[in-house]
């Protein structure tokens, strides 16, 4: 009997299997209005048991990268419940990944009045790509005062709230890949003196105090976080005592009770690898719902169910590219390649004209 496709429970929720959907940023809301066409890619994908949405802003100032989507206005929160409407016909979960880019932004990708705001004036290395002029060079961000930290926590409640309209299971903190809550918790870009900088306690004291927030707002059982300790995406390098301080938070995060951890391990598509040590840490201290990614196919995501390792597993890029990908996998049939070269790039090609296997 396979552990992979029989039916779990996430908090109080009944998923139709142990797969998970992962975020996957696709570029696709034009305006940042979530649209009929995203609609049809996660009603094709939702075979899953748990759908995790692309990052998702929860103000105008996180919008950091062009044609994401929101959840802080009307014509977003109607537009996510058509979505969400039509992926529990199907039989699928889904949570929103709540993502604040921070200081991974460009003016040029920001509506009129947003800001680009970050725990401390640190520009990020690299570039960031616009649609108006191509790649540009990472801006300095402005270092966000105690008015700023306040008002960017009620943005993420109410934006919590917001999701509970819009029809969502559950809400998804991006703490992970170098966006905005990971920037509080990292020393390269968290330079602040004041009680959000310094000691990890205080480097984690905006992530915890958002956590908290929504959890205020939604209840626990709705309320999940993404980490990617060993991550060096979006100009985040690794430092020596990165082991004991996601150990603190894998204690703190325990304390609030959140519904689940889900860990991200980037090493097959070239990052460093996740020490196994500080999986098993999560797994001995955090005592609700692991969710582990990073390159995953059938039999290893088994395996890992069946040690015990975790209780869910996150796959990405296999479904993107497979909407039927479960079904795939229940029958070892062939899958289809990801076209990387419409990851990002409007419209259905490369996004919902992947094939389904035949009847």
């Amino acid at each position: 009997m396979s552990i992979l496709f029989s039916k779990t429970l996430l908090g109080a929720l009944e998923l139709q299997n142990h797969l998970v959907m992962s975020p996957l940023t696709r570029s696709r809301a034009t305006g940042n209005i979530p649209n009929a066409l995203m609609k049809e890619y996660y009603t094709q994908r939702a075979t899953a048991g748990l759908i995790i949405t692309e990052g998702t802003s929860t103000s105008l100032n996180g919008l950091g990268y062009p044609r994401i989507p929101g959840i802080f206005s009307k014509a977003q929160i109607e537009g996510w419940k058509q979505i969400t409407d039509a992926v529990h016909t199907k039989g699928a979960k889904m949570f929103i990944q709540f993502m604040h880019c921070g200081r991974i932004a460009h003016p040029l990708n920001l509506p009129a009045g947003a800001r680009m705001l970050a725990p401390s004036a640190v520009a990020a290395a690299g570039e960031m790509y616009t649609d108006a002029e191509g790649m540009k060079p990472h801006p300095v961000p402005q270092a966000m005062t105690d008015a700023d930290i306040r008002t960017a926590i009620e943005e993420f409640a109410i934006a919590a709230k917001n999701a509970m309209t819009a029809g969502f299971d559950g809400i998804e903190l991006h703490s992970a890949n170098g966006y905005l809550l990971e920037q509080f918790i990292r020393p390269n870009t968290n330079q602040r003196t004041d009680a959000y900088g310094g000691t990890i306690a205080n480097r984690a004291r905006f992530v915890l105090e958002v956590a908290q927030a929504s959890i205020d707002a939604i209840g626990k059982d709705k309320v999940g976080i993404r980490l990617s300790p060993y991550g060096v995406f979006n100009d985040m390098p690794i430092y020596d005592a990165m082991e004991s301080d996601y150990t603190f938070l894998a204690e703190q995060l325990n304390a609030l009770e959140l519904v689940y951890v889900h860990l991200v391990d980037h090493s097959p598509m070239g990052a460093p690898p996740v020490p196994d040590t500080i999986k098993a840490t999560f797994r001995k201290l955090f005592k609700r719902t692991l969710i582990l990614s990073g390159g995953y196919d059938a039999k290893r995501a088994e395996s890992d169910l069946a040690a015990g390792k975790c209780d869910l597993i996150a796959v990405g890029r296999p479904f993107l590219a497979n909407p039927d990908l479960v079904a795939r996998w229940q029958t070892g049939a062939p899958e289809n390649a990801p076209d990387m070269a419409t990851f990002y790039t409007p419209g259905p090609k490369g996004y919902t004209d992947y094939p389904a296997l035949e009847k």
